[in-house]
């Protein structure tokens, strides 16, 4: 549950204790809540969260990366076309979509598979089209592009990618999402039976918030605290054979 989810929960049962008479059951809840939604609007907070997430996946210079016979970019990156509107937007993981043109033009593989469906009826197009358009725009040829149009999850991502690889006799991938979310990908992928290098890309916790500011409540270190927990939720549930 995110960190506001769980402090509203808290202030609800407050709320119940409050009308039972247990004042100071109450209390406690709503100076929990409280302090469970400020230490996790913090940008120190946030920064050790998703540092501990992140860090066993450094970026790599593109000599280290070796060379494969595909490259996978996990959907996330770019917003499909919404009905009535006509271009993609590209969203914080773009760079996913940016790393794989370079290691496409450093002859690190020869195929590019671009993975993610959508809702057809809020969308004119899936995920993995408008991440076509955009890595053509930076110069990957349509030719080298594998589409994979209909995943919704992670987890569908893998396994339906996997279906296309393997009907080209692909077995070793370089795989490219954002550096919170390498850790749950690569499992799934590896439990395909894919030889999987990580290439993660979209690194946020870069720097170490100090000063005063960085014990304060700030919006997008909440924002950026709850991604990173419901990651963590996603390595848990698949730990327990509940995959998404």
């Amino acid at each position: 549950m995110s960190p506001l989810g769980f402090s509203l929960a808290l202030l609800a049962f407050a709320l119940i204790l409050l009308l039972l008479s247990r004042i100071k059951g109450s209390i406690t809840l709503v100076l929990t809540a409280f302090s469970w939604l400020w230490i996790w609007s913090t940008p120190l907070a946030s920064y050790l969260l998703q540092n501990q997430l992140e860090s066993a996946y450094p970026p790599l210079s593109i000599e280290a990366v070796p060379s494969v016979e595909a490259i996978v970019v996990l959907g996330g990156a770019v917003g499909a076309p919404s009905v009535g509107f006509p271009n993609a937007n590209l969203y914080a993981g773009a760079d996913r979509v940016w790393h794989a043109a370079r290691l496409y033009k450093a002859d690190k593989a020869p195929w590019v598979v671009l993975s993610g469906g959508v809702d057809l009826s809020i969308a004119q197009e899936s995920e993995a089209k408008a991440m076509a358009g955009f890595i053509e725009d930076l110069g990957v040829p349509s030719t080298s592009l594998i589409l994979e149009e209909e995943s919704r999850t992670t987890s569908q991502n893998a396994s339906m990618t996997a279906e296309l690889l393997k009907d080209r006799h692909i077995h070793h991938i370089l795989l490219v999402t954002s550096a919170l979310h390498m850790e749950r990908a690569k499992r799934l992928f590896e439990k395909q039976g894919l030889k999987v290098e990580a290439i993660a890309t979209d690194h946020e916790a870069t720097v170490r918030p100090v000063g005063p500011l960085a014990y304060f409540p700030d919006t997008e270190a909440l924002s950026n605290s709850v991604r990173a927990m419901k990651e963590l939720a996603g390595r848990v549930a698949g730990m327990v054979g509940v995959e998404r």
